[in-house]
């Protein structure tokens, strides 16, 4: 619909902003961390956005960078997040260290957003794992951390399906490896840890 706003910035508030584009000005709501580093009042500024259509809520929400706006998209296709909370959330986790998080099933790393515990957390890696495999994660550059994470990733989805030969149910099999760090661990370890943890 409207992919980016480019004119000058005329107000920065708590969690908004005004830019003044040939006489109209627009309120796009951001993130803390966004406003902070979006500039000066008076400068000229350009802003990713994302137009936001509810019932009862037209609002638009503002990035500077594709990456941030490529999470906050993720954000909103997981049940139970709003516009407000993914952009809580981006004030307090970079886009790289949202995707290593969720790949490497990093409950602590995300239940430390304000808002987001141990239930949302394991809900958030559950519904946007694969997405983010298969997007090749959301940084224009995956990080070193975040490809040992998806190597790491390939050998709990090989001790998964084993364990679903043997008859367990996929979702019993991640809550069980979500106890488990997973990073040293060879297929058959992982194998083994989780019917540790499965026959309890």
């Amino acid at each position: 619909m409207i992919a980016y706003i480019k004119g000058n910035l005329e107000v920065k508030a708590n969690n908004y902003v005004v830019i003044d584009v040939g006489g109209v000005g627009y309120k796009i709501f951001m993130s803390a961390s966004a406003i902070e580093k979006i500039g000066e009042t008076g400068k000229q500024v350009k802003v990713h956005t994302y137009y936001y259509v509810r019932e009862d809520n037209i609002s638009l929400y503002g990035f500077n960078t594709l990456e941030e706006l490529k999470m906050f998209e993720l954000l909103l296709s997981v049940s139970g997040i709003g516009a407000k909370s993914a952009i809580t959330m981006l004030s307090e986790i970079s886009p790289s260290n949202f995707a290593l998080a969720v790949i490497s099933n990093d409950v602590k790393a995300l239940t430390k957003i304000s808002g987001v515990g141990p239930k949302s957390a394991q809900r958030i890696i559950l519904e946007l794992k694969d997405k983010l495999k298969t997007e090749q994660a959301i940084t224009s550059e995956q990080t070193p951390e975040i490809k040992v994470a998806i190597e790491n990733n390939g050998k709990v989805e090989e001790a998964i399906s084993a364990l679903q030969v043997l008859g367990y149910n996929k979702k019993e099999i991640e809550k069980a490896f979500m106890q488990i760090k997973c990073d040293d661990l060879s297929v058959e370890e992982l194998i083994k840890q989780g019917l540790k943890i499965l026959g309890m």
